[in-house]
């Protein structure tokens, strides 16, 4: 076991009144679960600001506050791609997508898609989709909580940090349990208020060392980190061959298209009573993720400056430890103490709310929906969604000890690239193309899917490269590490293909212009 940083017994003691408050609030909260509505969309109670704040404690993962961090730390300018990527991105969910679903679905992600198609078959693609990409997106959570705990507990050994990331899971598996979605909700948003003014505060603490002079710290960042001056420019981890820069606008394409596919996100629309306040949401959302991107750059910058890109690679969470040094640096224990448990209560609100997203896909579309042709009593729904929920933590407890290592923010992107491929086709074909029909939602989906699978699999982030999950084997023949600039265009394609090639599966055109109706005025919804 390796000296940790700060003091273990202050850093676990702030993450523990974290936990102890969020619990009691989701107790209190979650007795009110008393039907599908309440559990899974918190019976549509709260109102924009309160659901723009809680989107923002969604969308802001580990790979946020930990991975971007790190890779301006590392990488410099390129590091700072991911900010821009997933902010950017919430333009098209504001534009395209955010009033429209919320309109014409109730629950879930399968609700739009299959409200004018065959339900069994595009319900049991939607869940297969959701199911997928919320253990992408999962994966990178629960890797970052075993970074966190080597460089602040000293548990350098993978035991010892698989004893941590079970306990996270299993804290999360009682906030699905207990709190439902109005649960989840709270804890939400009291971790995104602590993350963006934690955030905020270490920008102004790191700008006061330099007498907020930016010019001063990026010099001293770039005197401070191998690249040196080349940390500043464009093209350091990107642009040095002709493979990394189409690697670059591959990661670019998956960040901007791939959050308004997020079933996560899209689910979080179903929390408030109305479009209007679901396009309030996102105003919100993107106002709070703006002061909290703009400040990752400093962060990041100054963990160059201040901690050094040697050190932060040689720390047990490698990269994803830039930003606990450099609070530890800035503010001593006790700031480290509650950065530390930012980081952890990101982690532990994330993956609570893709939990409850990927359990209520399944309890929703594919138990209620296809096992029992949706004749199923609500209790019993609900009943299904918690023990699915159990089983899915379990499946992200085992995924994260695997994928513990890993730089959080590149695990997110291959989420987003999941997302971008096998959902956005399908939810703008079905909201803006009359003639969209299942065939061409299954042949979207699947095909979206399927192909980012296999190439992620045949890329450097499995097999061929010093970061791979797989060490010592080499079986790579894809030679980008984000798939998204090829399986993006393929489940377009493909969705269009799959309509105009099976013209005896035609769309029910009463079904397309009340669909049409509905999703642009909120009529029925």
């Amino acid at each position: 076991m390796a000296s940790p940083v700060g003091s273990p017994a202050l850093n676990t003691t702030i993450f523990a009144a974290f936990v102890v408050i969020t619990l009691y609030v989701v107790y209190r909260v979650g007795n009110r679960n008393s039907s599908t509505s309440d559990y899974y969309a918190a019976g549509g109670t709260f109102t924009g600001p309160q659901n723009g704040i809680a989107i923002t404690g969604d969308y802001l993962s580990a790979a946020s506050f930990l991975g971007i961090a790190g890779a301006i730390a590392v990488h410099g300018y390129d590091g700072f791609l991911y900010s821009i990527g997933f902010l950017v991105a919430w333009l098209v969910a504001l534009l395209l997508v955010a009033e429209l679903v919320r309109n014409t679905g109730r629950f879930t992600m399968g609700d739009v898609l299959a409200y004018r198609m065959r339900q069994r078959p595009v319900r049991a693609a939607a869940a297969t989709s959701t199911l997928v990409i919320s253990f992408f997106y999962m994966l990178a959570q629960m890797a970052g909580a075993g970074g966190v705990v080597a460089l602040l507990l000293g548990v350098h050994g993978k035991g010892g940090q698989a004893v941590v990331i079970t306990v996270v899971g299993l804290v999360m598996i009682f906030y699905v349990l207990v709190g439902g979605m109005r649960g989840t909700t709270w804890v939400q948003i009291i971790k995104a208020s602590i993350l963006v003014t934690c955030a905020v505060l270490m920008t102004v603490f790191l700008l006061g060392k330099f007498g907020f002079d930016i010019s001063a710290l990026l010099d001293e960042a770039a005197g401070n980190n191998a690249n040196g001056d080349r940390l500043l420019d464009p093209g350091g981890q990107y642009g040095r061959t002709p493979i990394s820069k189409l690697d670059f606008i591959s990661l670019s394409l998956a960040l901007i298209l791939g959050a308004a596919g997020l079933p996560h996100v899209l689910m979080r629309f179903y929390t408030v009573p109305n479009a209007t306040e679901a396009r309030r949401s996102v105003v919100w959302a993107v106002a709070a993720m703006s002061i909290f991107y703009a400040a990752t750059l400093v962060i990041g910058y100054g963990s160059a400056a201040l901690v050094g890109s040697e050190t932060i690679l040689a720390s047990g969470g490698r990269e994803n430890s830039a930003a606990p040094l450099l609070a530890y640096q800035i503010g001593g224990p006790l700031l480290l103490g509650i950065v530390a448990a930012v980081a952890f209560a990101t982690i532990l609100a994330v993956v609570a709310g893709l939990t409850i997203t990927a359990s209520a896909s399944f309890a929703h579309d594919v138990y209620a929906s296809i096992f029992r042709r949706g004749r199923t009593d609500p209790a019993d729904e609900v009943r299904v969604a918690r023990r699915t929920a159990v089983i899915i933590g379990g499946l992200a407890i085992a995924g994260g000890i695997l994928a513990n290592g890993q730089n959080v923010a590149f695990l997110v992107a291959l989420a987003f690239a999941f997302a971008a491929s096998a959902n956005l086709s399908t939810l703008l074909y079905s909201l803006f193309w009359k003639r969209f029909s299942t065939s061409g939602t299954l042949w979207g989906m699947y095909g979206g899917l399927g192909s980012c699978l296999v190439l992620v699999l045949l890329s450097p982030v499995v097999s061929g490269a010093p970061t791979s999950i797989v060490h010592n084997v080499d079986f790579h023949l894809f030679p980008l590490s984000n798939p998204g600039i090829v399986s993006i265009p393929v489940s377009f394609l493909c969705g269009y293909l799959g309509t105009v090639l099976n013209r005896r599966d035609r769309a029910d055109p009463a079904r397309a212009a009340e669909m049409e109706v509905r999703s642009l005025t909120g009529i029925g919804a």
